[in-house]
């Protein structure tokens, strides 16, 4: 014997919810929309019913209504095999989704140098999102220079782009600060010659943290020729230490712009004979698993990412609902003195 079923079962909708719960359609509006301005009692109450219903909210007419997507896209202007090697990516990654999941808003994820710049700028102008977090931005790279103009955008530090840092919102760390200290922690340690290993010159993370170094070294009258540059990956870090010491001028302290090229320059050091850091001492920036993982285990400069995704996403959501925000919003770094230095 076969029971019968009914051919068709309602969809719920937000009138329904309203009368079970025995509201107003706008207080269920409200409670649906995450408004404060309901009762915990009348909040509880509605969403008890949307559970009874099962009523799911219909996101394409509410976005029609509001005109918005609820979309928000990261931009990542890296290659995939940057993008998954680095664990500064990662940490901001999750920064971003923690704060998110609390909104209604979701993440897109594009990693822009595996599509053409142009490719990536009219996805986004064209309705698509709601703004776009900008992270690792190159100054050569013009496609994002005039995306404000389009929608909200946030980028991870300053801008280096062409007529983007007046009015840019950014959320960055004190790059040049945490250079500094890192600087004059060796020097408290009695180093005279520190060296450096700078990050690219077109990302704000390597212009400001060579800025700080360089900064230290004149207010201790120490030598500010001795510095080489590398991409932020551990081979070229290597190879900065190597033309370093192949100079011939006695170094007994380096800092690196990043824990992987750290990881590169100890690689260096140890092919030379020359130990860590009896001979010559080495601090990183960023404080991530490779300087955790490190033997002997990476004084480094931490920059809080996860916390810096995280900011990055409510200053976004912020500025797409209307809400106050400053434009600029700095985290500090701190040192973590470990057996490197």
């Amino acid at each position: 014997m076969t029971s019968e079923v009914s051919e068709s079962t309602p969809t719920p909708t937000l009138e329904m919810v309203a009368a079970r719960a025995g509201v107003s359609r706008a207080t269920a509006s409200r409670v649906v929309n995450g408004s404060p301005k309901v009762t915990p009692e009348v909040a509880e109450a509605v969403r008890a019913a949307i559970d009874a219903l099962n009523y799911v909210p219909n996101r394409a007419a509410r976005s029609l209504a509001s005109r918005r997507t609820q979309m928000i896209a990261l931009v990542i202007p890296e290659s995939t095999a940057m993008v998954f090697a680095d664990p500064f990516f990662a940490s901001i990654v999750q920064g971003i989704a923690m704060y998110l999941a609390e909104t209604e808003y979701t993440l897109n994820m594009l990693i822009a140098v595996e599509s053409k710049p142009d490719k990536t700028r009219q996805y986004l102008i064209s309705g698509n999102v709601d703004g776009a977090l900008i992270v690792s931005h190159h100054s050569g790279d013009h496609s994002y220079a005039h995306l404000e103009k389009s929608l909200p955008v946030v980028f991870a530090g300053r801008p280096l782009l062409p007529d983007a840092q007046g009015g840019s919102y950014f959320v960055g760390v004190d790059d040049i600060a945490g250079e500094r200290i890192a600087v004059e922690h060796l020097i408290g340690r009695g180093r005279r010659s520190v060296a450096a290993i700078a990050g690219p010159q077109d990302m704000p993370p390597g212009v400001d943290r060579l800025e700080g170094w360089r900064r230290a070294v004149q207010d201790r009258g120490l030598d500010e020729t001795l510095v080489e540059f590398g991409d932020f990956t551990p081979a070229s870090g290597a190879d900065a230490m190597r033309r370093l010491l192949d100079r011939g001028i006695p170094i007994d302290a380096v800092v690196v712009a990043n824990d992987q090229m750290a990881m590169g320059a100890y690689t260096t050091l140890r092919e030379r004979g020359l130990r860590i850091p009896e001979d010559v001492a080495v601090v990183g920036f960023d404080d991530n698993y490779f300087g955790l993982t490190a033997s002997p285990p990476l004084t480094t400069v931490h920059q809080p990412s996860v916390e810096l995704g995280r900011a990055m996403a409510e200053v976004l959501v912020k500025i797409i609902e209307g809400h106050p925000v400053d434009q600029v919003t700095i985290l500090p770094t701190e040192l973590v003195v470990r057996e490197s230095s």
